[in-house]
């Protein structure tokens, strides 16, 4: 039997209850991930808060007390796609697993993950978004210069990366991006898709980018500014949510 952890800081059961039904009411997806990702603003960022390895079994973790930046958009996308906590859980483990399988060779430990195992519910709109001026690479997943892996015990997966190099993130493509919209930041290491992840947020005339930092200044989830964040990394992964998917397990 998988073991499970569970952590939920400053929330209970009843209050992601009424969170998950209040966001649920919000037909406009990105509005509704605009609702979910900001009650996670100012949580404490927080590494290796999953357990298990190539050695050690995998236990399924909640852990609200900190995030890291992908398992702070892999909470939202569960929460967005669930009116209640125990359909939270449910959700959080097919994001988080291939199939929903609980073990640590199912987990999926990279961004373009999403886009091999969940076309159900997200797009890849790189290419939708750069209009001609996006980049394609193929590389070998968890793969180093070296040989040796980024996740020891997980096989080399080769996949076609597409992403906008920042030099072409300009306005437009900016006005294109939709708030809610998970954006990868690429990464140039041989072996990696992308060095972070956070979701984009559009407020007024602010473009915003909404990441779990792990900054020195500030270890917490934050907005800060998109165009001032990309302008010195390479580029952007651009995964839009589908605006229709059932909600798992809906409750009267």
């Amino acid at each position: 039997m998988i073991g499970e952890r569970i952590r939920l800081g400053k929330w209970t059961e009843r209050d992601l209850d009424r969170m998950v039904r209040e966001a649920s009411l919000m037909h406009d997806v990105g509005k509704r991930i605009e609702f979910l990702s900001g009650q996670f603003l100012d949580l404490p960022y927080a590494e290796s808060t999953l357990t298990g390895d190539s050695k050690t079994p995998e236990v399924f973790v909640i852990n609200l007390e900190g995030v890291d930046c992908l398992t702070f958009i892999e909470y939202v996308e569960a929460l967005r796609l669930s009116d209640s906590f125990s359909a939270f859980k449910e959700n959080l483990k097919k994001i988080r697993y291939k199939s929903g399988d609980v073990s640590f060779d199912k987990r999926n430990h990279f961004f373009t993950d999403w886009i091999a195992y969940h076309a159900n519910s997200i797009d890849d709109i790189t290419e939708e978004i750069g209009t001609g001026r996006t980049a394609r690479v193929q590389k070998l997943l968890n793969e180093r210069e070296d040989q040796t892996f980024f996740v020891p015990g997980i096989k080399p997966v080769m996949r076609e990366i597409r992403y906008i190099p920042s030099e072409h993130t300009d306005e437009t493509v900016v006005h294109r991006l939709g708030t809610g919209t998970y954006i990868g930041i690429y990464s140039l290491l041989r072996g990696l898709d992308v060095s972070h992840v956070g979701i984009f947020i559009k407020d007024g005339n602010k473009a915003l980018f909404r990441h779990a930092s792990s900054s020195a200044k500030k270890r917490e989830v934050t907005d800060d500014d998109f165009m001032e964040y990309i302008t010195d990394k390479p580029g952007i992964i651009v995964l839009r949510p589908k605006r229709y998917t059932a909600f798992k397990n809906r409750e009267a």
